[in-house]
């Protein structure tokens, strides 16, 4: 820590210092080279914090998450990023589902805005995280159209489709909880009295800030159509159970005309055509007719 101590010294120099799953004791020669804030440290090492940038007298604090969806499945993976920002330095912890090496290729990308120094690698940061939740809702977007396509599928299993949706709601709902905050850490990081951030790279940060809204857009939309696709699902489900219904009542009230004809003529009083041919004639006949036309009026009516 001596050697970071002595080049944030230095005009001109800007330093990157990345950690992967620290303790507290790791942070501890950062936390005194740079002046951190015991709470900010904390927070640092703590998981499960709230997309946040913190203020303190000598630097910001910020706490974002990297997602990712699963190849094989709809599961959103989520990654936290802790940033400590200062004007000459930037220390970044994550855990180690996280590769530095995308962050360096992303900052490589962007090689005359390297003499902004820790403004440029904390907009690098944001862009590369925002840029994954962009990523990420096309991706949700592509598999939800998907899901459209098998839901007028009659031979898809009803199984797969419900599994599908209630997965893509989870992703959705967790990326939300993802992007919603970082309005504010952007709101905040366009404020012009931030001395830590160079004001030639608030266009940049605006870029960041415009994509965050409409990753946010984004995602309300998708989260509103898996709810209509789940509602509709239910609603295709109930024709076709009425549907089922009309055809298995029109069947039976077809087969109970026999039943009754050949009951009343099953009498053991004296009837029309008691104990002669007039009887079964007469008997055929009703069966006949009266089953031939309750088919034809249900045939009409689409219930068979």
């Amino acid at each position: 820590m001596d050697e970071v101590d002595g080049l944030v010294r230095q005009e001109g120099v800007t330093v990157w210092v990345d950690y992967t799953s620290p303790t507290t004791d790791d942070l501890a020669g950062i936390e005194t080279a740079l002046g951190l804030h015991r709470l900010a440290v904390e927070d640092a090492v703590h998981e499960h914090q709230r997309p946040k940038l913190d203020r303190y007298p000598k630097h910001l604090f910020l706490a974002a998450y990297h997602a990712e969806l699963g190849a094989a499945s709809n599961e959103l993976k989520v990654s936290e990023i802790k940033a400590f920002i200062t004007k000459r330095a930037l220390v970044t912890v994550h855990g180690p589902d996280m590769d530095p090496g995308d962050l360096t290729a992303h900052w490589d990308a962007e090689p005359d805005l390297t003499v902004h120094g820790t403004s440029f690698l904390l907009w690098g940061l944001l862009d590369l995280i925002v840029d994954g939740h962009f990523d990420t809702v096309q991706e949700l977007d592509a598999r939800i159209d998907a899901l459209e396509d098998i839901l007028f599928d009659d031979h898809a299993p009803d199984h797969d489709l419900q599994r599908g949706s209630f997965q893509l709601r989870k992703s959705l709902v967790q990326l939300r909880r993802a992007v919603l905050p970082m309005h504010e850490v952007l709101n905040t990081l366009l404020r012009r009295d931030l001395e830590v951030l160079d004001p030639v790279m608030q266009p940049y940060l605006q870029d960041v800030y415009d994509h965050v809204l409409r990753v946010s857009e984004w995602t309300e939309s998708l989260r509103d159509l898996v709810t209509t696709i789940l509602e509709t699902h239910i609603s295709i489900q109930g024709n076709r159970m009425n549907l089922v219904m009309k055809k298995v009542t029109s069947w039976a009230a077809i087969i109970a005309v026999p039943t009754a004809v050949t009951g009343f003529f099953g009498q053991n009083v004296p009837f029309l055509g008691f104990q002669s041919p007039l009887g079964l004639v007469l008997s055929l006949s009703l069966i006949v007719i009266a089953s031939a036309g309750l088919y034809l009026s249900f045939k009409k009516k689409e219930w068979i």
